[in-house]
């Protein structure tokens, strides 16, 4: 399951990326929109495909997808491509690894359970190693940068109630099935949502960088994000995330997250070549203990 969990993380790791670029010429609202549809495309395939182990949602379940499926795409797509057009790439990954201290806030709230000693101690460790690797690599708490922090924040907090929220049912139906529900449920329901902002955009929201590149006019490049974004992100990566959360309890599960800004500035060094700097492998070692100890020692009880 660790290396499931490594792969989960560097896809997770190159979509803060990838949305800051394609916000650059399209509205967040449309981004959201045209990822949540390659989803569904490739969630139909997947379906298809492993037809044979389908399993029939039973209709007491279907409220939870519903909510599963709100706080997937309408919320937590949303606010994080927004928030990440508003801020910079490396204060998103700062407001998803403290999803952690959020997912651990909402055991405790919804299911009354209390973190122990070791688990509380390796969050704070992977928290503080990913808090140094971020703000060398320039994330911040400027002003100019305040309400792109508070909207992914409000995305961090609400994927760490989508991972809580999805723990039962993902045992029962399996990770890549309940995340295909909850994407075919959550476009659905953004639909509407897209409407009313087209309509309160003024101007409405500009097609041309789509049909430009339909046209052969421009790069297709900005097709190729949104399909990184909607098949590779939101299709293989959040399935196998809940695929994961079959195996482990939300807590345990989402200290993972910790590892995104270590394994993307690895991938900068290997691909672009760029030296990490000290301040990187301090915040990079710590961001790495605090996740094997936190899973070593709740393996050990």
């Amino acid at each position: 399951m660790y290396p499931v969990l490594v792969l989960q993380q560097l896809i997770a790791s190159s979509t803060h990326l990838i949305a800051k670029t394609v916000t650059f010429t399209l509205h967040p609202a449309l981004v959201v929109l045209v990822r949540g549809l390659f989803s569904c495309l490739f969630f139909i395939g997947w379906l298809y495909v492993r037809r044979k182990h389908y399993v029939p949602i039973e209709r007491a379940d279907w409220p939870r997808i519903v909510l599963l499926g709100v706080l997937n795409i309408p919320i937590n797509q949303l606010l994080f491509i927004w928030g990440v057009q508003l801020g910079t790439a490396p204060n998103a990954a700062l407001a998803y690894a403290l999803s952690p201290t959020f997912v651990v806030i909402v055991i405790s709230i919804i299911i009354k359970e209390l973190p122990s000693v070791h688990r509380t101690i390796g969050v704070v460790v992977a928290l503080l190693g990913a808090a140094i690797v971020l703000v060398d690599k320039g994330a911040g708490f400027g002003i100019d940068h305040t309400l792109g922090n508070i909207v992914v924040l409000c995305a961090s907090a609400s994927w760490a109630l989508y991972t809580v929220l999805g723990r039962r049912l993902v045992v029962k139906y399996g990770g890549f099935q309940l995340t295909a529900f909850s994407m075919f449920v959550g476009t659905a329901l953004f639909v509407p949502v897209y409407t009313v902002i087209a309509l309160v955009v003024p101007g409405g929201i500009d097609l041309t960088p789509l049909t430009a590149s339909v046209q052969g006019s421009a790069p297709g490049w900005t097709w190729f994000q949104l399909f990184y974004l909607g098949v590779i992100t939101s299709g293989f990566g959040f399935g196998l995330w809940y695929a994961a959360l079959a195996r482990m309890d939300a807590a345990r599960l989402s200290v993972f997250n910790n590892l995104q800004p270590v394994l993307t500035t690895v991938l900068a060094w290997i691909i672009f070549s760029q030296v990490p700097s000290t301040m990187f492998v301090i915040g990079g070692v710590l961001a790495i203990a605090g996740v094997v100890y936190t899973q070593l020692r709740i393996a050990e009880r």
